[in-house]
């Protein structure tokens, strides 16, 4: 099979020219893969700013080499664990030849994870995945061109429920994915189709883009629970042989199953004999930031249950700044539910609000009235709901086990 094509249309003058500039600056670390449509993704990304692309170009391939992305993960043995209950695989390709991945993401038991693997092998979990698919993409580009190099995605969220993921280690690791994908992976996604995703989620949604870029949001489509509609949608990327019954296509697997599982991984709860560890919250440790003049600082905390606390540890380093707490619930609508008022130099303010889910509520640190001075803030906010809500197994002993844990989907927004 010959290779992909480097010939890249569709950019004009100046383009090209940032593009011969950037592969001059890196040729020393280039593999004869990187051809010119890997480099563009970088570009992209850095809205062809040819240096802060090859910085970002550079900064990824240490990462690369940190994590053992090309030497080391694909020989690595994941425990047990997550290779029975981690939910993911494929079923064919796209029109275009891309790689398919079908996530169905309640079977992502993530509070069970974490208590039996560490967040560095989940996260190892997913990059080996995804190499896999971006490897299968590379050898369709030599068939189809370089329109099969990204992947398309479908992400079912039947049955989701979001408490899991407003606990601070798996809001953390979610973040910590998110930011990884945008520093490593520019432009490799074609499409995502989020399906079946229930009126909650915009409030998820709404916290984690804002660690994503603009293209990466202007590739994802988000649905509710109208399956013709978003059957409709995915069929105009994918034929039907290459797509699982359930999701509108015509495959079964040898079991006849028709969300392929033997294809599918469907994942599932993690059974306690799997938990190695009891994740408690760490000490507690101040985040600290400078609010600039006329500017402002938020921490976005997602609540999903009638009855939590939301309590904060806050305080500035000179000076004062104005302190005030708003709800946003899923319909939009906005409300102050604490403040403002000024916290000033000296001992740290301290507090707790009852907050009702679901909602995200946003403690907001206020220097817009200030011209003259940025203020140094210091802060430890989090929501405290029961434990037994968040393990969601049905299990008697659970409730017998249950203690206070604290969720924490704590997200700076400027």
């Amino acid at each position: 099979m010959a290779p992909v094509s480097n010939t890249v249309v569709g950019i004009d003058d100046d383009q090209r020219f940032a593009l011969m500039k950037f592969r001059r600056s890196v040729r020393d670390v280039l593999k004869p893969e990187h051809n010119d449509h890997y480099l563009l993704r970088w570009l992209r990304a850095r809205q062809w700013n040819a240096e802060a692309a090859e910085k970002m170009l550079r900064d990824s391939l240490k990462w690369r080499e940190k994590w053992g992305v090309d030497t080391t993960l694909a020989n690595w043995e994941a425990p047990e664990v997550l290779e029975k209950h981690f939910p993911s695989g494929t079923t064919g390709f796209d029109k275009e030849g891309s790689p398919v991945i079908i996530v169905p993401f309640v079977g992502l038991d993530v509070w069970g994870l974490l208590h039996s693997v560490t967040r560095t092998e989940v996260i190892r979990m997913i990059l080996r995945h995804l190499e896999n698919y971006l490897a299968t993409a590379r050898k369709q580009a030599l068939v189809h061109g370089p329109v099969a190099l990204k992947v398309t995605v479908l992400f079912d969220l039947e049955g989701f429920n979001i408490r899991q993921y407003a606990w601070k280690p798996a809001a953390e690791m979610v973040f910590t994915l998110l930011q990884l994908y945008e520093a490593n992976y520019p432009e490799i996604l074609k499409t995502c189709f989020i399906v079946n995703a229930p009126k909650v989620f915009s409030l998820a949604f709404s916290v984690v883009k804002k660690f994503m870029h603009e293209y990466t949001i202007s590739k994802i489509k988000i649905y509710g629970t109208d399956t013709k509609k978003w059957q409709a949608q995915v069929l105009e990327l994918i034929d039907k042989d290459q797509l699982p019954l359930h999701y509108g296509g015509t495959l079964v697997d040898e079991n006849g199953d028709p969300r392929c599982s033997l294809m599918v991984k469907p994942g599932g709860k993690v059974p306690k004999s799997y938990y190695s560890k009891n994740i408690s919250e760490q000490n507690k440790e101040y985040k600290r930031v400078t609010v600039k003049t006329g500017d402002k600082h938020s921490v976005d905390l997602l609540c999903m249950e009638e009855e939590s606390v939301l309590k904060w540890d806050v305080g500035i380093e000179s000076h004062d700044i104005k302190f005030l707490i708003k709800r946003k619930d899923q319909d939009g609508n906005e409300a102050i539910v604490h403040g403002p008022k000024k916290i000033a130099e000296g001992p740290a303010d301290l507090g707790i609000l009852p907050v009702t889910g679901p909602a995200t509520y946003s403690v907001i640190f206020d220097n817009k009235s200030s011209y003259l001075r940025n203020k140094k803030v210091y802060y430890d906010v989090l929501i405290s709901v029961p434990e037994n809500d968040l393990n969601l197994s049905g299990d008697p002993e659970d409730a017998v086990e249950a203690t206070e844990e604290t969720t924490n989907v704590a997200v700076p927004a400027c």
